[in-house]
């Protein structure tokens, strides 16, 4: 059966006893629509929640949740296992997941990992010197982290020649994107000699550790990034599902394969 992943927005002052109690609902009456709810993610300072259920529809489903507890999701997309794998880790049966800092320290909530990178910044050293190296560099760093400002997004750490930053929100990293290309004055030509900045973007459960973010989803957002070409944004498939009804254009751009994972990623290009 196919896999589903439901977003569920603006809960209010649900709380995260409230999220659990509904997830339990849920799996007590799932066999009579053939579902099977897989586990659930809760954002509370944000009034999120998402479900990962195994549904022959959409509509049983959402019937599932209208009849166990009401609450009907505002999204539901269809995901693949690959990509669940990718994304999400190590995911259980009815594992109640918090998206939400605990007492150890794991970030198991639901993030957009995004990688700058200033092209060429070597070369710049090598031809107009170390100074000039510099300023282009502070020019970047600027610009992203305004763009970070602007969009929510939080700055990991910087790179050397980039920034890694994470977003709560999928669409609010694509925007951060499209703006940081915008500054640098995407799109431009490609023999205009003018720095430019490649970006890449994953979407699933990195593990925080001493304000750092690691794991699968963090490693492949790097090699997006490092696939990209100047001036382009490269986001993997999860960003995509999760972006229906987002007014975001995306171009498919094939499997690509990538270090360090086994099956060929499908990229997708948002033009600037």
């Amino acid at each position: 059966m196919p896999i589903f992943m439901d977003i569920h927005e603006n809960l209010g002052d649900v709380t995260e006893d409230d999220i659990k109690n509904a997830h339990q609902h849920d799996l007590a009456i799932q066999e009579e629509y053939g579902v099977q709810f897989l586990t659930f993610w809760f954002n509370s300072p944000d009034g999120q929640a998402f479900c990962l259920v195994d549904a022959p529809s959409k509509a049983a489903a959402i019937a599932v949740h209208k009849n166990s507890h009401g609450l009907v999701p505002n999204n539901m997309v269809e995901v693949d296992r690959p990509t669940v794998s990718h994304f999400m880790g190590d995911w259980e049966k009815s594992v109640p997941n918090m998206a939400r800092l605990d007492d150890s320290q794991v970030d198991t909530g639901l993030r957009a990992i995004m990688f700058t990178d200033l092209v060429g910044s070597t070369e710049i050293s090598s031809r107009q010197g170390d100074a000039r190296a510099m300023e282009v560099l502070a020019r970047h760093d600027q610009i992203v982290r305004d763009a970070l400002g602007t969009c929510h997004g939080r700055e990991v750490k910087h790179t050397g020649d980039g920034i890694f930053a994470s977003f709560t929100y999928v669409s609010t990293a694509v925007e951060c994107a499209l703006q940081i290309q915008r500054a640098f004055g995407e799109p431009v030509p490609d023999d205009s000699g003018d720095p430019r900045v490649r970006i890449g973007i994953s979407a699933g459960e990195p593990v925080s550790q001493h304000e750092d973010l690691f794991g699968a989803v963090v490693n492949l957002a790097s090699r997006i990034c490092g696939h990209a070409g100047p001036g382009q944004i490269l986001v993997s498939s999860a960003i995509r599902e999760l972006s229906v009804g987002k007014p975001i254009v995306f171009q498919d751009r094939g499997p690509i394969a990538l270090k360090g994972f086994d099956d060929p990623v499908r990229l997708f290009e948002v033009p600037v």
